[in-house]
């Protein structure tokens, strides 16, 4: 290795390193204690997450410090792996290390002997899986970027496989390892288009040449299409919605927290970095896609009656509005509007991390109402509060911060999105000035059906009574998961309360990309987060806290001090029908009726209805995707034909080959001729 102005640049990098060595060394070591359950779950995971806080670590020590590079002879003959430490790979690296630290801790408490992988494998799948995440962010030329990125899929594809005896799982990790390697064929294509006929692969090299319009033009579509694939933007989203429902939850947290973020990381490294050309309609087309991603995602998540199914499309949903934040930096940084690029850029990435623990959270949380019930279907919950006291409350921040309410992350990120968006009056064009607002409209609308699909989430499965007998039986979280979620729950409410801190991290990645930044600005305002000047627009998240606890207390004096002596017990009012039950309670389905009505064109729709001479009536209503029906099968059976007519050329006879070989070697040498 080498540094570059001085060698303490280079500990940073150095301990990086060492960090993913250890997460491999754990995955060795659950080979060698392949069934010890008990030393996997709470040894070697705890170790892991451990090493994720270290990365941690390392990587905010390393936030805005000059770049740091290396090159390491691992590759192949005069293909060494380049690697490089700036602030966009550090500020990834800590959102790497602050999820995977919770999930894995998690982890600890949530795998259950006999569950499909023996635990030693899935733990070496695992922290490969982590190493290679990493690995994908310092990498610093396209051959050691496109193995990492290619053992981050393999790895994945193995961990959504854990229950491999399930068709439908086999049939979910086959589509996902499908989608990865056609979004894979991309991103090498961009490779190529990047390095400009020079042979030379590193992003350096990329770095010093300058595109024609129309060659950057093409470099950008193919890294939206590659890395859009692995992100799950629309119309590549058809693995997401299959895999995380396959996968055990500590993995779902893990693919949904950072992995899709990993994507978004390639997206930001070619879109901002490699590509030295800014182009209008690059940031509109990313809008656009984005903002059909979002009302895709959103839309669906409200109808969904499986409960990781909702939250993946729901992750859908957040993928699309960080595209639409990340097109309109795109689109200001193309007219040279730097501050306002940077605001929009801060936005996303806001949004970026704070999905990133509030998704993780979720998703633990459903594993564990999973393990506790044996249910996945909502339609089946109900109640769980009364059994499940300690999960609820850290689930019911999640929720809020996935809703967009303060003082949670989530509000901090779409409200400085929303800021963005105001201050797109200055961009030149008439159609751009009207298209934008139109845009932000939806954005909000977006978020109003966010909060619809929690309020849905969390009210179906932890509040009413519960709908089966057996829910009764449910156990709280132990003392790993509750570490876990623990942690996770923290990162929601410090993302909430702190976000000028949070922006003075994020401001070095906007000075690489953008040429600017906003955190002068939100620190000269105090605990006031101001993106541009108090006469605009400021939030207080500190006092809308202290607001929202006086309210509480003052509710709770009032209710139980001052008028305990005069309450009384009654049941309540019962229409007049006293034999209510669970079954009158509303359901996830009829929870999500309005939305399907009004969104009708969106879905696919099968309903069976009972008739009058049904012993067992049963009224079914199933949403299915409707890109996979115009799109997925209609491809699917395309490919089928031709590799049946391709097929036709493998006769299994020796003489046909070789006048396959005769003809091929006529046609070279009519070309060379040439």
């Amino acid at each position: 290795m080498s540094g570059l102005t001085h060698p303490a640049a280079w500990v940073h990098l150095d301990w990086v390193l060492i960090v993913v060595v250890g997460w491999l060394l754990i995955g060795v070591l659950g080979v060698f204690a392949l069934r010890r359950f008990t030393l996997v779950a709470n040894v070697l995971f705890p170790a892991g997450g451990l090493l994720s806080l270290v990365l941690l670590g390392l990587a905010w020590s390393a936030a805005g410090s000059g770049p740091e590079v290396a090159v390491l002879p691992i590759g192949l003959p005069q293909l060494p792996f380049h690697l490089r430490l700036d602030s966009l790979s550090s500020f990834f690296l800590m959102v790497i290390g602050g999820v995977s630290a919770g999930v894995s801790v998690f982890a600890a408490g949530y795998f259950r002997k006999g569950a499909g992988t023996p635990p030693g494998l899935l733990c070496l799948e695992y922290h490969i899986f982590l190493a290679s995440m990493a690995m994908v962010v310092i990498a610093d030329d396209a051959y050691a970027f496109m193995v990492v990125w290619e053992t981050m899929a393999f790895s994945s594809f193995f961990l959504v496989m854990a229950n491999h005896r399930i068709p439908e799982i086999r049939n979910a990790g086959y589509l996902y390892m499908l989608v990865a390697h056609i979004g894979a064929l991309g991103i090498l294509l961009c490779f190529g288009v990047l390095q400009a006929n020079t042979g030379d692969y590193t992003f350096a090299n990329m770095r010093a040449q300058h595109l024609s319009p129309f060659w950057g033009s093409v470099a950008f579509v193919l890294a939206l299409f590659g890395f859009g694939a692995k992100a799950g933007i629309l119309p590549l989203h058809a693995w997401l919605p299959e895999a995380h429902p396959a996968a055990p939850s500590p993995v779902s947290a893990l693919m949904s927290g950072v992995m899709l973020k990993v994507a978004l990381y390639g997206l930001l490294r070619i879109s901002f970095d490699l590509l030295q050309t800014r182009i209008w309609w690059w940031g509109v087309l990313l809008m656009a896609i984005g903002l059909t991603t979002a009302l895709f995602g959103v839309v669906f998540s409200t109808v969904q009656a499986e409960m990781k199914r909702l939250l993946a499309y729901s992750s859908i949903e957040n993928v699309g509005l960080m595209c639409v934040g990340f097109g309109l930096s795109l689109l200001f940084s193309a007219y040279g509007m730097k501050a306002l690029a940077a605001l929009a850029l801060t936005a996303a990435l806001y949004h970026l991390v704070s999905h990133a623990f509030f998704k993780g959270l979720l998703f633990c949380s459903t594993g564990a109402v999973m393990h506790a019930t044996g249910e996945r279907s909502l339609g089946k919950l109900g109640g769980l509060m009364r059994y499940m006291p300690w999960l609820a409350w850290p689930t019911l921040i999640g929720a809020l911060a996935c809703a967009g309410l303060p003082p949670f992350g989530g509000f901090v990120a779409e409200w400085l999105l929303l800021q963005s968006f105001l201050f797109t009056t200055g961009l030149p064009g008439s159609f751009l000035n009207m298209l934008v607002p139109v845009v932000a409209a939806l954005i909000a609308l977006i978020a109003a059906l966010s909060g619809f699909t929690m309020v849905k989430y969390f009210g179906v499965i932890f509040l009413g009574k519960p709908r089966e007998e057996k829910l009764s039986q449910a156990h709280d979280v132990d003392g790993w998961e509750r570490m876990g979620m623990l942690w996770l729950a923290v990162g929601c409410v410090v993302l909430g309360l702190f976000p000028n801190q949070v922006i003075r991290l994020i401001d070095p990645v906007t000075q690489l990309l953008v040429s600017a930044g906003i955190a002068q600005t939100v620190a000269a305002s105090g605990w006031l987060l101001v993106p541009v000047s108090i006469e605009r627009a400021s939030y207080a998240p500190a006092i809308f806290l202290l607001v929202v606890m006086v309210c509480f207390g003052v509710a709770y004096l009032l209710v139980r001090k001052l008028y305990s002596g005069r309450t009384r017990r009654a049941p309540p009012w019962d229409c007049g029908y006293p034999w209510q039950n669970a079954r009158m309670q509303d359901t996830a389905e009829g929870f999500g009726q309005p939305i399907r009505q009004i969104f009708q064109p969106m879905f696919r729709m099968k309903r069976e209805l009972p008739t009058p001479f049904d012993e067992q009536p049963v009224y079914r209503v199933t949403i299915e995707d409707p890109l996979w029906h115009w799109l997925y099968l209609p491809v699917a059976a395309l490919v089928e034909r031709i590799s049946k007519v391709i097929g036709l050329l493998q006769q299994g006879r020796i003489a046909v080959y070789l006048i396959y070989s005769f003809v091929t070697l006529i046609a070279v040498l009519l070309v060379v001729k040439q």
